[in-house]
């Protein structure tokens, strides 16, 4: 049987894992949206709030 000590630490050994694993995908998945939008740019497709910010209209 697990001591109680045992029992916590691997507790927040799961916990640190999971926080550090959705810091990493949250991170990588913002540059990956970030490079999509570089690429749409330049094959000239522009954000919609980048039209209306300027006064034109959709």
């Amino acid at each position: 049987m697990m001591s109680h000590a045992a029992y916590v630490f691997t507790s927040y050994g799961i916990a640190t894992l999971t926080v550090l694993g959705l810091i990493a995908w949250v991170i990588l998945d913002g540059r990956a949206r970030r490079r999509e939008l570089v690429e749409l740019e330049a094959s000239g497709v522009r954000r919609r709030s980048a039209g209306q910010a300027s006064g034109e209209t959709p």
